[in-house]
C-alpha cells in the first residue's frame, strides 16, 4: 500500500468514523503531508518509523521556528494516524508510544469586561438594514457563545424565538440547542421583520439567516470586518475577535455562578477539561477584585 493510499484511507476514516469537520480534516492532511515529505527526504518508510526518528521530526519542526502549540498539533495528528494503522492491523505498535506532548503555555484567553460588552452593544445606533443585521449578529454571538462558523451557518429555520432558543450544528456535525436572552431575541426579531428582506436579492433564494450585501450568506471575513469596525466605533481599544466574544460569554457565566457542566453543554465542548480554562479566568477575576478592594490584600 502506498503512502498516498494510506493517507487517503486515514482521511476517509476521520470523515466517516470520527465525523470530523472538513476544516479539521484539511489540518490533519496538511500535517501528515509535512511528515511524509520529511520521511521521503530521509528515505524512511512510514511503516517502520522508530520513536527516535519521530523525535528527530519534532526537533526539525522546532528548528523551522514552529511554536510549541504547532508542534503539539503535528504530534497529535501523527499519533492519530498511527493509532489508526494499529487499529487496522497495518502496524503492530505506534512510534508515538512513550512520547509526551510538548508542554503548552497556559495562556488565559483575553475576555471583555461586562462594561465593555455593554459599551459594544450600546454602540449600535444606526437603523439601516446593515446596522440592524450587525446588531443582531453580535448580540446573538455573545448571547449564545457560538463559534463564528456556527453563527454564520444558521438558517432562518434554526431560530425558535418564541421559545427563546437557537439550534446550531457544532463540531463533528453535533446538533445542540442554545437558549438566548431577551435582548438577543429582540435584536433578531428586528432584523427578521424587515432588514433581512431588504438584503435579499430577487434573483437569489437562500435560507441563510445572516446575509451580505450581495444577498448571499455572510462570510467569516465579512463578519470579522464588521466586528472590527464596531469595536472601533464603540471606543474599545482591546483587540476583539469573534472567539473572544465566545470566551467572554463563558467567563461571565462562570463568574455569575453557572455550573461548569452547563457551560460545557452550551459551548459544545466534548471534554470538560476544555471548559475548565474559564474557571482559571474566573479565579483571576476574583483575585483582582480582592487585590483592589480588600484593605489588607496588598502591603502598602
Amino acid at each position: 500500500m502506498t503512502e498516498k493510499v494510506m493517507l487517503a484511507d486515514f482521511l476517509n476514516y476521520l470523515l466517516i468514523d470520527r465525523t470530523l469537520s472538513a476544516n479539521t480534516i484539511k489540518s490533519y492532511e496538511f500535517d501528515m503531508q509535512s511528515f511524509l515529505s520529511f520521511l521521503t527526504e530521509r528515505k524512511q518508510d512510514v511503516m517502520t518509523v522508530s520513536r527516535a526518528e519521530l523525535q528527530h521530526y519534532l526537533a526539525h519542526l522546532y528548528d523551522l521556528g514552529f511554536a510549541t502549540t504547532t508542534v503539539s498539533r503535528h504530534l497529535s495528528t501523527i499519533r492519530a494516524f498511527y493509532d489508526y494503522l494499529v487499529r487496522e492491523g497495518d502496524v503492530l505498535s505506534s512510534p508515538c508510544e512513550l512520547i509526551e506532548s510538548p508542554k503548552l503555555p497556559k495562556n488565559l484567553p483575553t475576555v471583555l469586561s461586562l462594561a465593555e460588552v455593554t459599551k459594544l452593544m450600546d454602540s449600535f445606533t444606526g437603523e439601516t438594514p446593515n446596522d440592524v443585521r450587525n446588531k443582531a449578529m453580535i448580540e446573538l454571538l455573545y448571547a449564545s457563545g457560538m463559534r463564528v462558523s456556527e453563527l454564520l451557518d444558521l438558517d432562518v429555520a434554526d431560530l425558535y424565538l418564541e421559545m427563546g432558543f437557537v439550534r446550531c450544528m457544532g463540531k463533528g456535525s453535533k446538533e445542540r440547542i442554545v437558549p438566548i436572552g431577551d435582548l438577543a431575541v429582540a435584536a433578531l426579531e428586528s432584523y427578521l421583520l424587515g432588514s433581512r428582506q431588504k438584503l435579499l436579492k430577487p434573483d437569489k433564494k437562500t435560507e441563510a439567516l445572516f446575509l451580505n450585501r450581495l444577498g448571499g450568506r455572510m462570510s467569516r471575513q465579512g463578519f470579522w470586518k464588521i466586528l472590527k469596525q464596531q469595536t472601533r466605533l464603540a471606543g474599545i481599544t482591546k483587540e476583539i475577535s469573534p472567539h473572544k466574544l465566545r470566551h467572554s460569554f463563558a467567563t461571565h457565566l462562570i463568574e455569575n455562578g453557572a455550573d461548569l457542566r452547563i457551560v460545557q453543554e452550551l459551548l459544545g465542548h466534548a471534554d470538560i477539561s476544555t471548559t475548565q480554562i474559564y474557571t482559571h479566568i474566573s479565579r483571576s477575576h476574583l483575585q483582582k477584585v480582592i487585590d483592589d478592594a480588600h484593605p489588607r490584600a496588598k502591603q502598602k
